[in-house]
């Protein structure tokens, strides 16, 4: 018989061999992670547009030599500035520019203000444009806050999801774009992708049990029924990839690549979807693991049934989310065809909307399908 002091070292011994286990498994993880981002971004990428001899270049206002302001207020023509550079080269050096009375390029310039400039050099002539305001700064701030916000309210956990989020912007940047760019199949490609960042965000924020197993079985079922019924809706409607409003420029770019044009819509689906499945899927895992601790002899029915019950107050919710998260990112278009009065047939039949349809049921469809799926293997996984 093994005395406290025998059980407590055994017990310690334990939880130091599951730490040493977790810090090396991490270790690799992480030693995966950056070759694959090395050896995916291992091939030159096509030069489109030449921009020899051409830079953007942070600079300061420090004088304006025309304004074109009128008397009723408006501006028009352009405005002529001089600009101090503040990077490159050129830096410190003072130079003549113009500012573009536009709304997508240009700035409307003040003394002091800090721009985003075009800088071309040829021989000894240097020609400078606005292209527009520095943002560099608020958008480091608004970050820095959002991230400080989640770390404050959510402690350590909150801190595990900024970890997180940053690692699948890095997954989605350096390692899913990479491989669409040299031809992969944006379906299948995203699909894996959206797999192995459901692993790690589950895995390290909640840690690895029935639960985050449970999760993740469930969340990328639903992001793969996403896909499929956009597929399926695609099909039928006649809708693909090549009926967006970026053809023209990406049939440009997939002459010098072998970008798979076509699947690149139902690609932005899967991903669109992800966050709301993958919140879905750990939302009713979690329920039904503390269920089963606060009653040990419910049965695997009584788990799958509360977790339906939670799945239901959620389906609603989770999927105004989305479909809003669609109709916020198109409400210029929606605009402009409720502003021009389109008839029915015409506003039904267009592709615009006919995406927009297919985006918004597919992501709410995985959400719908999740529950069920998740709910099913939690509580089997439970009762094991």
């Amino acid at each position: 018989m093994m005395n406290d002091k025998e059980k407590e070292m055994k017990i310690n011994l334990k939880m130091t061999r599951e730490k040493t286990i977790k810090m090396l498994v991490g270790i690799l993880a992480l030693i995966v992670f950056v070759v694959a981002i090395i050896g995916v971004n291992s091939f030159k990428k096509e030069e489109l547009i030449s921009t020899k001899g051409q830079s953007y270049e942070k600079a300061k206002v420090i004088d304006i030599t025309k304004d074109n302001i009128q008397e009723d207020g408006q501006r028009y023509g352009d405005q002529e500035v001089v600009l101090r550079i503040l990077s490159g080269k050129l830096k410190g050096k003072e130079v003549d520019a113009t500012s573009p009375n536009g709304t997508l390029f240009g700035a409307d310039c003040t003394l002091g203000m800090r721009v985003i400039a075009i800088v071309s050099e040829n021989d000894d002539t240097v020609v400078a444009t606005v292209f527009s305001q520095d943002r560099t700064v608020p958008i480091v701030v608004f970050v820095i806050i959002f991230a400080l916000a989640i770390i404050l309210i959510g402690g350590v956990k909150g801190f595990k999801s900024v970890i997180s989020l940053v690692v699948t912007l890095i997954s989605m940047f350096l390692i899913l774009f990479p491989l669409l760019y040299k031809g992969m199949s944006p379906f299948i490609t995203t699909v894996i992708i959206s797999a192995v960042i459901t692993i790690f965000t589950i895995c390290f924020v909640s840690g690895i049990n029935q639960k985050s197993i449970a999760a993740i079985i469930g969340t990328v079922s639903g992001v793969i029924v996403a896909g499929i019924s956009a597929l399926v809706f695609g099909h039928f409607a006649g809708i693909s990839g090549l009926n967006v409003s970026d053809i023209e420029s990406l049939n440009y770019v997939a002459q010098y690549c072998k970008l798979q044009i076509g699947g690149l819509l139902f690609a932005g689906i899967i991903i669109s979807a992800l966050g709301a499945v993958m919140d879905v899927g750990m939302s009713i895992s979690s329920t039904i693991a503390e269920i089963h601790i606060k009653k040990p002899t419910a049965t695997t029915k009584e788990l799958f049934i509360s977790g339906i019950h939670v799945g239901r107050d959620m389906m609603g919710t989770m999927s105004n989310t989305l479909i809003l998260a669609f109709v916020g990112g198109s409400i210029t278009t929606l605009m402009l065809n409720y502003s021009y009065n389109l008839p029915l047939n015409q506003l039904m039949n267009s592709y615009n909307i006919g995406i927009e349809i297919m985006q918004g049921l597919s992501g709410s469809l995985g959400i719908v399908l999740t529950v069920p799926i998740t709910a099913m293997i939690s509580a089997v996984m439970e009762k094991r």
